[in-house]
């Protein structure tokens, strides 16, 4: 993208493409003691995050639905020589908080190492040209910065998304950056010296296979914010409304009229099933093996929209979004069919204004 083109041409904006507007008129009334290198202050950013009015009546949209406090504690601690780890379960908006801050804190949220089983040590240290390396020795010139060095440079947030599916001994590559904050070239003889703002925001779950713990070690560099799913049904529907509204828009969706209802069907049928409770706290459910987080849920509900917009009569209906649950919910072909099937028939059959969520359900299920 050049700096020119505009951010609606893009099928998915970085947070400081999509928000620039937010963040310059944040930067305009914030008269706060700003950290070095921060783009805002500790208060502007979260405000950036939770949303609210300004002063001169601008509204700011809100990022993340939770505790405040929980915000505080995360943009404080990048205010300190601590680094951020996001722990939560999948669909809990690690990823999406973790972009907003940078963003907000550093005007962008593009230095990002993603954590795979495969990450080598150099995504998070550097690499080499080897053209170069071979031609002409070890050299500034040959040297491929990671984005971490990049932020050390710089004195802007480096993001290291799922963290523990990275591989130990690659983990430990982050010791000396956070502790020493500096990063050892012995190729160059040298080292880089990280400038001042310069901070991580690490992600990670453990609720996934794969995952390899983090050595304590390492743990005492972070400090730790746990980001809870939604409180209450009410907050839940909420997220799942606005987040769908905001993707349906940048996806060009026809809009689709009257998708309160179905929304909160999704998200009650998705809390049901991972707390093991209905509702009304009457009936006991086995739990699918998925997480069924609210991320899908806005998943289910975005293929619902574009199913009933392209394909159905212009109106969100039970038999949009049937599919879609069923996917979500099993996983395992076995396990979770048989997890699926009593729920359906204990609970949803039993609800008459379910009915036809029961029937496009039993349909999809052949």
């Amino acid at each position: 993208m050049t700096a020119t083109e505009p951010a609606t041409t893009l099928l998915r904006p970085h947070a400081e493409q999509a928000f620039a507007d937010e963040l310059a008129a944040l930067d305009r009334v914030d008269d706060r003691v700003r950290p070095p290198s921060w783009k805002l202050s500790p208060w502007a950013v979260v405000t950036y995050v939770l949303g609210g009015t300004l002063d001169d009546g601008t509204v700011i949209t809100p990022k993340y639905v939770g505790p405040r406090r929980l915000m505080e504690v995360a943009v404080a601690t990048l205010a300190t020589d601590r680094a951020l780890l996001l722990l939560g379960v999948p669909g809990t908006a690690k990823t999406w908080v973790s972009e907003h801050l940078s963003a907000a804190i550093s005007g962008e949220s593009t230095l990002l190492v993603q954590g795979t089983s495969g990450t080598a040590e150099e995504a998070i240290r550097y690499g080499w040209n080897y053209a170069r390396l071979l031609a002409e020795g070890p050299s500034d010139a040959a040297l491929v910065a990671s984005p971490v060095m990049t932020a050390m440079r710089t004195g802007a947030i480096a993001r290291i998304e799922e963290l523990t599916r990275i591989p130990s001994d690659v983990q430990d590559a982050l010791i000396t950056i956070l502790s020493e904050k500096t990063l050892p070239v012995p190729e160059l003889g040298g080292e880089v010296q990280a400038a001042k703002g310069f901070n991580v925001i690490a992600t990670a779950n453990d609720r996934d296979r794969g995952v390899n713990d983090l050595s304590s070690a390492l743990r005492r560099r972070f400090n730790t914010v746990v980001l809870p799913l939604p409180a209450d049904e009410d907050s839940e529907v909420a997220i799942v409304s606005r987040r769908v509204e905001q993707l349906g828009a940048a996806l060009e969706l026809p809009t689709v009229p009257a998708a309160a209802e179905e929304v909160r069907r999704v998200v009650r049928v998705f809390r049901e099933l991972r707390s093991g409770i209905t509702a009304d706290g009457r009936t006991k459910l086995k739990s699918p093996s998925g997480t069924l987080s609210t991320a899908e849920a806005i998943s289910v509900i975005t293929n619902g929209l574009a199913l009933s917009a392209h394909f159905g009569d212009g109106v969100l209906r039970a038999s949009d979004i049937a599919g879609a649950v069923l996917g979500s919910v099993i996983k395992d072909p076995v396990g979770d069919t048989v997890v699926w099937t009593e729920y359906l028939e204990a609970v949803v059959r039993e609800r008459p204004d379910w009915a036809d969520f029961y029937r496009a359900c039993r349909e999809n299920a052949g």
